[in-house]
């Protein structure tokens, strides 16, 4: 039996996987980049208005200062700073050489152009009183007389007004986020757990119970899937069902035949035992060993027929595992002492297990025997029983030919003989059975490799979805 369970996954890797908190990472993801683009342009577009809108009264106050004479700028400009109450101009009237003539600016600031460019200083204007000098717009005006006058103006306000839209748009933005991200994921809390529902059926499905449904209701496009893989499921368990029932009858219709044939080969056997023809009795014979192993077969076929049609953990209870390893190593002891075969048995105390032990026991008879039929004689097999973080794990090791790694997934099959084993006498259905019985219990049987010779490993506990 193949292992047809999901990976196990940790929590949080199951909700990063999940498609729903992907969206939302990404939307994240795009909103916080969208925000601060959108902050970026709008820190731009006021502080390239209010630059220009400050520059605009600058160039008029220029204007105003070349209206009046020469001799009158000075005492303009200290009218000017006797009136100035919100401190948020500032002027400057340096001679040729660099000399303050009048005003609050102390000294020309360097790298300011003399053509009426604005320009924006970050603290380095020196003005009187000591105090540091805020962020200004300053330009510069070189007079005919070689004197130079320098404005500027203060921007504190401004800056303060255009730091307030920018906290506010973060705080916006990130409230905006918040719940965006909460709304989101209250609204996928239900389809997440709808998804759950799917993941669980699909679980039961692949295990072989096709009679289980994908839940419906949604009215939306999983909904709408949901109904087509139900419509499937249920052509492929009619279409199932029929093959199942058509080689079931086949099956128990030619058992009856095949067993009067061979009551009529016995008879024919009993009178050609009176006779002297030697060659007859010896046809006769393999005649009836061919019948009996056709009735094998098809006792075997609907074997697996009866065990697939169990109700699942219907009649199951607890099991002492470790006891029933006991009974089936008892039980081939003998065969191993007749072919000079050294059976090892481990088997350690593990808690009881839920499942049917008929079943069981018939399932790890079954492995045993291929053992002991495919290992030459003088050789060695191994039954172990541990217990393991996720359960009990029973091992079966030989020293046989081994089963080649293309061919542990067929050998499962029906019918199916592997090339080094085909001299060999059976029906080709002893794995199939074993397979069938761990299906019903939701173990899981990995074929392995024991150099030489093959490793069976039966995990004895069920794997379900979170």
């Amino acid at each position: 039996m193949t292992d047809t369970s999901f990976p196990a996954q940790s929590a949080l890797g199951r909700r990063w996987h999940s498609s729903t908190f992907r969206l939302i990472t990404v939307y994240a993801v795009i909103f916080s980049i969208s925000v601060m683009s959108l902050l970026g342009l709008i820190g731009a577009a006021v502080t390239g208005d209010m630059e220009r809108e400050t520059d605009v009264v600058m160039e008029w106050q220029f204007i105003y200062f070349d209206s009046m004479p020469h001799s009158e700028l000075a005492d303009a400009i200290h009218r000017r700073l006797e009136h100035e109450r919100m401190h948020t101009n500032y002027y400057g009237l340096f001679s040729p050489t660099g000399q303050l003539i009048a005003g609050d600016v102390l000294s020309l600031p360097p790298g300011l152009p003399h053509d009426r460019r604005g320009v924006t200083l970050q603290h380095t204007l020196q003005i009187q009183g000591g105090e540091p000098s805020p962020v200004v717009r300053a330009m510069a005006e070189q007079r005919h007389d070689g004197e130079t006058l320098v404005l500027a103006r203060d921007l504190t306000h401004i800056l303060r007004i255009r730091e307030t839209i920018i906290n506010a748009l973060i705080g916006g933005g990130v409230l905006c986020l918040v719940a965006g991200v909460v709304g989101g994921l209250a609204l996928s809390v239900r389809q997440v757990q709808r998804l759950k529902a799917i993941r669980r059926v699909t679980l039961g499905i692949a295990q072989g119970d096709l009679a289980q449904r994908l839940p419906i209701g949604g009215r939306d496009e999983i909904d709408m899937l949901a109904h087509l893989v139900n419509h499937m499921l249920e052509e492929v368990e009619r279409l199932m069902n029929e093959v199942k029932g058509a080689c079931d009858g086949i099956a128990h219709d030619l058992r009856t035949p095949l067993a009067h044939v061979r009551t009529l080969l016995g008879h024919i056997a009993e009178r050609a035992e009176t006779g002297d023809d030697i060659a007859l009795s010896t046809l006769v014979e393999r005649a009836r060993s061919e019948t009996d192993a056709l009735l094998d077969r098809f006792r075997a076929m609907l074997r697996i027929s009866e065990i697939g049609t169990l109700q699942r953990r219907g009649g199951f209870g607890e099991v002492e595992l470790k006891t029933l390893i006991d009974e089936v190593a008892e039980l081939y002891e003998p065969l191993g002492e007749a072919r000079a075969i050294q059976f090892v048995v481990e088997a350690e105390a593990v808690p009881p297990i839920h499942g049917d032990r008929a079943l069981l026991f018939e399932a790890f008879s079954n492995l045993l025997d291929n053992a002991f039929k495919f290992c030459p004689d003088g050789s060695t097999v191994n039954m172990t029983l541990k217990q393991t973080a996720d359960g009990p794990l029973v091992t079966i090791a030989d020293n046989g030919p081994g089963i080649p790694p293309d061919e542990r997934e067929a050998v499962l099959q029906r019918f199916y003989r592997g090339e080094s084993t085909r001299h060999l006498s059976g029906s080709g259905l002893g794995l199939s059975i074993v397979s069938a019985v761990f299906r019903v219990h939701d173990f899981t049987m990995h074929i392995g490799n024991n150099a030489p010779g093959t490793r069976i490993s039966v995990e004895c506990w069920s794997r379900t979805l979170a």
